[in-house]
């Protein structure tokens, strides 16, 4: 009798031991992680618990083809960004086009407040990192969707680049963000002197939380043909 007793007790600390160290592992706060923008670059991965956003069926297949319309533009370097882009995409039925850059970001080139790549990109009203690839036929768009996380409270640099780089008036532009806490700000207003022949729409900021049916909800707000 004294060994079966022994034994439940021996099971119940096993038990106990093994919920607990589950229940330490578990993440606090929000669900995707979320990380402020002090510690990285702001960019952060729509998700939640609606279907997160680029997740589902053809989630990696751009839709559309030349010349449908829209075209969906985007720099991300994590990939958060590029989540919220595919699934603009998709609800457009508009082509997709990453911004590379000419030379790729490291991880040391995102570490904030270190004097890194991104830190003086940020702080220099002159620079232009060099992108690598072009927009095959920009004058078959007439809607441009612009996604970009925030750094710094801002587009990144490159941003400006890639405006400075075509002839965009008489397009609309539609600008939208990813980031860990600032709101789209005036990192919208600030990229509309760069095409000022442009129609540029009120800007939209995505949290780590946002979902594929807030970006549908969104789009819907707009009414773009």
């Amino acid at each position: 009798m004294k060994k079966f007793k022994w034994l439940v007790a021996a099971l119940s600390l096993a038990c106990t031991l093994l919920f607990g160290a589950c229940g330490a592992g578990a993440p606090s706060g929000t669900g995707d992680g979320e990380t402020p923008e002090q510690g990285g670059t702001g960019e952060q991965l729509p998700g939640g618990t609606d279907t997160p956003v680029g997740g589902g069926e053809g989630s990696g297949t751009p839709v559309g083809g030349e010349g449908s319309g829209a075209l969906v533009v985007y720099f991300s370097c994590t990939g958060r960004t590029e989540g919220v882009a595919r699934r603009v995409a998709q609800e457009m039925g508009g082509v997709l086009h990453e911004i590379e850059p000419q030379d790729p970001y490291t991880e040391e080139d995102l570490a904030y407040y270190t004097d890194c790549r991104a830190d003086r990109e940020q702080r220099d009203p002159t620079a232009r990192p060099a992108i690598a690839n072009r927009v095959a036929d920009m004058e078959g768009y007439s809607v441009l969707f612009l996604g970009y996380p925030i750094w710094h409270g801002q587009a990144p640099k490159i941003i400006y680049t890639f405006l400075e780089s075509y002839d965009l008036a008489g397009k609309t532009i539609v600008p939208f963000c990813t980031s860990g806490s600032s709101g789209v700000g005036s990192s919208d207003d600030n990229l509309h002197p760069l095409a000022p022949d442009a129609t540029w729409r009120e800007g939209r900021r995505f949290s780590a939380s946002a979902t594929n049916a807030d970006v549908a909800a969104w789009l819907e707000e707009l009414d773009l043909a």
